[in-house]
């Protein structure tokens, strides 16, 4: 697989706390150097990425409910659409990872659902299902719920939890929701032979921080 093909997958990630204006600066312009599918941030930059990307093709993809998941619906769904207002194109949300552990799906789905209303058609919706802290069987259900609701995309991490992506995950993941969702692996993935094999497995979108080091 040639470089160029994969950095069109990539969503290039910058999520920590104390990210600052300079550092997103240099983020967006690394972006437009490899000519990345997006930049994604949280939500409180979603202003200065957007502008800073203009004109530049690259999509604002922004985080939701992040890291955890256990934020009220109307939460996510206000927060999302703040996002959207400030330029986001594409919303990475965490699911209510508490009801999946309990096996209460209407409420996950519901969950999504909320916040796909609040995408109102303007910005694509990806639901992060967190792997490591599911099992293969919830992590089927999460896939499912995330379908039913009608989101574009599936998401396997967060980055901040107990794992990141893995070949099987993203296997299961795609083999549950068929070739018409979007399967997006996120978390560890550091290097362009990881990167190719999430995308084997059946990936057609990545989030790393590390893309220079991918496509250098």
């Amino acid at each position: 697989m040639e470089k160029q093909q994969v950095a069109k997958m990539i969503d290039h990630t910058l999520l920590k706390a104390d990210a600052t204006h300079e550092q997103l600066r240099a983020l967006c312009d690394e972006a437009k150097k490899y000519k990345v599918a997006s930049v994604c941030v949280n939500s409180l930059n979603t202003y200065f990425v957007h502008k800073e990307l203009k004109g530049s093709g690259i999509k604002t993809c922004v985080v939701v409910g992040f890291p955890l998941g256990a934020t009220a619906s109307a939460a996510k769904a206000f927060e999302a659409a703040c996002a959207i207002e400030d330029g986001a194109e594409e919303i990475d949300m965490v699911i209510d990872i508490a009801s999946a552990k309990v096996g209460d799906w209407r409420r996950v789905e519901d969950d999504i659902a909320t916040v796909l209303d609040a995408c109102d058609g303007r910005a694509l919706l990806k639901v992060i299902i967190e792997c490591c802290l599911l099992t293969d069987d919830e992590k089927v259900q999460a896939c499912l719920a995330a379908k039913r609701a009608g989101a574009q995309f599936v998401k396997t991490s967060t980055g901040f939890s107990t794992g990141g992506a893995t070949v099987a995950d993203v296997k299961l993941m795609r083999e549950t929701v068929g070739p018409e969702m979007g399967v997006k692996a996120a978390g560890g993935i550091h290097d362009f032979e990881t990167a190719c094999a999430m995308i084997e497995a059946g990936a057609n979108r990545i989030g790393t921080s590390s893309t220079a080091k991918i496509l250098g």
